[in-house]
């Protein structure tokens, strides 16, 4: 009984496959002419731009037309490979593994069934692989593990990843030749060839910029022995206040005169002080003037609330009066 299962369980499997493998391949036939038509359509665009000079336009558009390339080749490929397994469905039946002549095949449509959504019987013939193999075999298959088989021009093809520069171009100068187009592709290879910096991870310092940045750093940076209290000027950069006092208290370059170590650290002590208690007192002088601003805000809006119910009440007297 069991044997008998198992027949009626091969056959209904392979008349299942066949109607699957059939309508993939008639379906697939109907895609590849309709986007045979569409892609002829966006290459003539793109020769419209580049004959009319919008170069950067068809920088943008080839990309599109390299992706329709690609799936076209990859429609045939696959239909290729439905047509084999299609002839080879009995073999299928009798073994219970996958042969081997027909891993690349079954491999590759398994592969592609997820990323041609267009072809919604590839999803079924997927599944019915499943069952016959097990989702080991399709999870290789599926995570392109190094035993899995799947065709390699099929991998490439339904690549999601940006086409490179040559590419392009190539595909560029070819639009261009097919159009008779006598199109200079120095611009658009400058451009292809050009290196835009990532904003995201910031600008790139050259390297003199960067070493002019590390010799102010040096400068800028306090003395090991001692660490002054430090302020920052209007354009941000940290600058000491030893050094402000030395500036401002430094006396002409005649009258100069070297002072002895116990007289620089006491008027730098002061310098300190009075810049703390000039900080301060501005602090307090911005407050009592914000005070003294909102006073006088609130003073006016009472002043403006008791104008208002006033008039109120003036014009409830006047209906009042005149009721009466």
């Amino acid at each position: 009984m069991s044997a008998l299962n198992s027949l009626f369980n091969r056959g209904l499997l392979g008349s299942k496959c066949k109607t699957c493998l059939n309508l993939s391949i008639s379906r697939i036939k109907l895609l590849r002419n309709k986007r045979e038509v569409q892609l002829t359509q966006m290459r003539k665009e793109i020769f419209q731009f580049l004959q009319s000079g919008q170069e950067a336009i068809a920088r943008i558009r080839v990309e599109h037309v390299i992706r329709e390339q690609n799936i076209l080749a990859a429609y045939e490929i696959i239909e290729l490979f439905c047509e084999f397994i299609l002839a080879r469905v009995p073999i299928l039946d009798t073994q219970r593994t996958c042969p081997i002549e027909l891993q690349e095949s079954i491999a590759s449509v398994i592969f592609a069934a997820p990323r041609c959504s267009d072809v919604q019987e590839l999803t079924q013939i997927k599944n019915l692989f499943t069952s016959k193999y097990g989702k080991e075999f399709v999870s290789a298959v599926s995570e392109l593990r190094p035993d899995s088989g799947v065709n390699r021009v099929i991998i490439e093809k339904l690549s999601v990843k940006t086409p490179s520069a040559e590419i392009r171009l190539a595909v560029l100068n070819d639009i261009a030749q097919e159009y008779n187009l006598d199109w200079d592709s120095s611009n658009t290879e400058a451009e292809f060839n050009k290196k835009h910096e990532d904003l995201l991870d910031g600008s790139k310092l050259t390297k003199t910029e960067t070493s002019s940045l590390e010799k102010k750093s040096v400068n800028l940076s306090p003395p090991k022995h001692r660490d002054p209290v430090t302020t920052t000027t209007h354009r941000g950069s940290p600058v000491s206040i030893s050094k402000l006092s030395d500036i401002i208290a430094s006396p002409s370059n005649s009258d100069k005169k070297k002072p002895t170590s116990s007289n620089h650290y006491t008027n730098e002590h002061n310098d300190q002080r009075l810049t703390s208690n000039q900080s301060t007192s501005d602090i307090l002088e911005r407050a009592q003037a914000a005070i003294a601003t909102a006073n006088r805000a609130c003073a006016s809006a009472r002043t403006a609330a008791l104008l208002a119910n006033t008039r109120v009440d003036n014009h409830q007297s006047s209906k009042d009066v005149k009721g009466a």
